[in-house]
């Protein structure tokens, strides 16, 4: 089957072709790092993890770029507030969104590149579209003339008569109030360039489009980025791009935000989750299910009762898991191959919801095989579940999250004898017929956040749901 993906310019799912056989190629819009990351910034970032990650297993060579923006109003205002050099502040915040995409197992893009290590490519940008009329200079910014290219709001799908243009402090000269900067005037103690028109710096939307094309080409596969991008930011980079020359991007796609009380979770509103907070409570493989199971064009409203019942749903992935391993005498490779029905899911416009849902099932198969001490049946699910859990980045026994080169295994296995030991006493209270000691034992790990489950094998734990 055809992957087949929605997009937003089309408004509708479109059967993906590649312009490229066998390739693909992706532009994603990353951070603008005037402040740490919280759970609905880096939820972009996993959504086309997600996306990568199913366009490699059915066989297409990827190239992914994912921008920084590390030069805007927001980090220019952060500065002057805080004192900080804006340099500064955008190193560590970029460091910090780098963390949060690592943490949740994101892979890393083909490119990062930055704004402000594309400045000749913007420079070469602008004088094409004042050459072609496009655009024009006037009080050391240079302003893209909306009215010159024919399409300009295709994509948000809105009339020009009606636009209401998010205009900055200091933009003047322009012909029309609805013309965008993509070059502003130098303004003291602001960072600024050499530019044929002027010193300055540049506007937010110019350098997606110098960038896509220095990196992608003139054409490429799909462009993606939240859908509070789609205006102003995305219909201004399709001008810039396209009025130059470009055919820039086949499709466009986008996800949605993550709310708390219905409202887009944002750092003006004060209602942001940071990455950074959020892991020392939960675990970050349990925060990639939460942000990465919910379809990536849904709306998700945050709440800690939402992501309990994502940790209990993968917990039960984990302890079937766990399990096979144990019944099995060691690790199950992954099977070649997922299930029909899931890739079936995942070619309909990435349908995480229910490739998920064929996850669980073959986990329940699975459950059913142990009981009926089944091993071959046993294995065989795991090696499915694998699979499938690989392109979502959700396997457990992956080096991601099973302790790699840190000292997590080292832990587990303290923490596994420590248990053991309990579990022993226990056990001997059974055994000599003292029903309330070992009862007394059970509650006391339970309360501790552990399961205990007695098998014909002996007691075996697991971390239960907080």
């Amino acid at each position: 089957m055809t992957i087949r993906l929605y997009d937003t310019s089309a408004r509708q799912i479109r059967d993906f072709t590649p312009l490229k056989p066998g390739c693909v190629s992706i532009y994603l819009c990353g951070a603008t790092v005037q402040a740490a990351p919280h759970i609905g910034h880096i939820r972009s970032g996993l959504n086309f993890d997600i996306m990568r990650r199913w366009f490699a297993y059915r066989g297409y060579d990827v190239t992914f770029i994912r921008n920084v923006t590390d030069i805007d109003d927001k980090i220019l205002a952060k500065s002057a507030e805080s004192g900080e050099p804006w340099w500064s502040i955008g190193f560590h915040n970029e460091r910090a969104f780098n963390q949060g995409y690592d943490v949740l197992g994101c892979l890393p893009p083909t490119y990062e590149p930055r704004a402000t290590g594309h400045i000749p490519e913007m420079i070469e940008m602008m004088r094409g579209l004042i050459e072609r009329g496009h655009a024009y200079a006037a009080d050391g910014s240079v302003y893209f003339d909306v009215r010159s290219y024919p399409g300009y709001l295709a994509l948000s799908n809105q009339e020009l008569d009606n636009l209401l243009q998010p205009s900055g402090e200091g933009e003047t000269g322009k012909r029309d109030p609805r013309d965008f900067a993509m070059w502003k005037a130098a303004k003291p103690g602001e960072p600024s360039w050499e530019t044929p028109w002027g010193r300055g710096r540049p506007g937010w939307h110019l350098e997606c489009s110098a960038m896509a094309h220095k990196y992608l080409g003139a054409a490429f596969d799909i462009h993606g980025g939240g859908v509070d991008l789609v205006f102003p930011h995305h219909e201004n980079e399709i001008a810039q791009a396209k009025a130059y020359g470009d055919e820039f991007a086949a499709y466009w796609a986008h996800n949605g935000w993550v709310t708390m009380s219905g409202e887009k979770m944002s750092k003006s509103l004060g209602n942001s989750v940071l990455v950074s907070e959020m892991v020392k409570h939960w675990r970050p493989i349990v925060l990639r299910y939460y942000l990465g199971t919910p379809h990536y064009r849904s709306m998700i409203e945050y709440s800690e009762e939402a992501l309990r019942e994502a940790e209990s749903a993968f917990a039960r992935i984990e302890g079937f898991v766990q399990r096979v391993v144990e019944k099995a005498g060691g690790p199950v490779e992954p099977a070649p191959e997922v299930p029909p029905a899931f890739a079936e899911a995942m070619d309909d416009d990435l349908g995480v919801p229910q490739a998920l849902a064929i996850v669980h099932t073959t986990v329940r198969q699975g459950n059913s095989a142990l009981t009926a001490d089944d091993k071959e049946a046993a294995v065989a699910r795991l090696a499915e579940v694998r699979a499938m859990l690989g392109v979502l980045g959700l396997d457990p026994l992956d080096e991601q999250w099973s302790g790699g080169g840190d000292r997590g295994e080292d832990l587990h296995g303290v923490v596994d004898s420590l248990v053991r030991l309990v579990l022993e006493q226990r056990q001997a209270a059974r055994a000599r017929k003292d029903y309330a000691t070992a009862d007394a034992i059970r509650d006391q790990l339970q309360q501790s956040g552990l399961v205990i489950e007695d098998t014909p094998s002996g007691p075996r734990w697991e971390l239960g749901p907080r």
